[in-house]
Parts: C-alpha cells; sequence; structure tokens
C-alpha cells in the first residue's frame, strides 16, 4: 500500500509557498472597504437629515394650522424641532397652511464629502388652517 504522506506533504509546501500574499491582499483591499464604510455613513447622516427637515415642516405646518399668526409659529416651531440650521418658508392661501423647510448639508466629510458636494434637504407639509 503506498503512502500518501509525500503527496500532503508536497501540497503543504506549495500552499506555504507565498508567505505574503495574505498581507498584500488586505493592503489592497483595506482602503476599498474603509472608503465604502464610510460613504455609509455619510449615506446615514443624509438620512438622518431629510427626516428631520420633515419633522420640522409637520411641526411648524401644525403650529401655524392652528395659530393667528402661521407664519411666526411656523418658524418657532420647525426651529424647536430639529438642531439645523433651516430655512423656512410658509404659504397660506386661507383653507390651507404649507411649510416649507430646507435645509443644505455641505457633508464636509473627508474623502466622501468631495465626490458628494452639498445636498440639498426639502421638506415640505400641508394642513388645514384651525380657528386659533
Amino acid at each position: 500500500m503506498p503512502s500518501s504522506t509525500g503527496c500532503d506533504r508536497h501540497r503543504a509546501r506549495r500552499l506555504r509557498g507565498r508567505p505574503g500574499q495574505a498581507s498584500v491582499e488586505f493592503a489592497l483591499a483595506l482602503p476599498i472597504v474603509v472608503v465604502m464604510a464610510w460613504g455609509l455613513v455619510v449615506v446615514g447622516a443624509a438620512v438622518r437629515n431629510e427626516l428631520a427637515v420633515e419633522l420640522a415642516a409637520r411641526e411648524g405646518a401644525r403650529a401655524a394650522a392652528v395659530s393667528d399668526t402661521p407664519a411666526v409659529a411656523a418658524v418657532r416651531a420647525a426651529n424647536r424641532a430639529v438642531d439645523l440650521p433651516i430655512d423656512v418658508t410658509t404659504t397660506n392661501d386661507g383653507s390651507t397652511v404649507t411649510v416649507t423647510v430646507t435645509y443644505v448639508d455641505d457633508v464636509d466629510v473627508a474623502l466622501v464629502g468631495s465626490l458628494i458636494g452639498p445636498v440639498t434637504h426639502v421638506g415640505s407639509a400641508t394642513m388645514a388652517l384651525e380657528p386659533p
């Protein structure tokens, strides 16, 4: 019966013949993985800001709908709802009030921010006017 130890030793020696291959592959793949992970963080922040702008618009419209000074109430409520430097505009057509909130995110994150540029988030909400 022939022994397979010679064949096993040859295969093991061949697999161990490239001592730095894993390090080189890791060094090549790591920057790509880091940039992709950083991109996910930036996308998560953009989604958070979009939701915050929509919340501010809803809060502003709700406050404006029941106030005798809709524009002032909308700005106060929207600014109270989020901690972002937002721009609030109010449109009143007599039966409804529309509040539009705008926020420009500069995305000043290293590497990824220069690829994306500023992102403008806009949220709008319309509600029926109610007597104050």
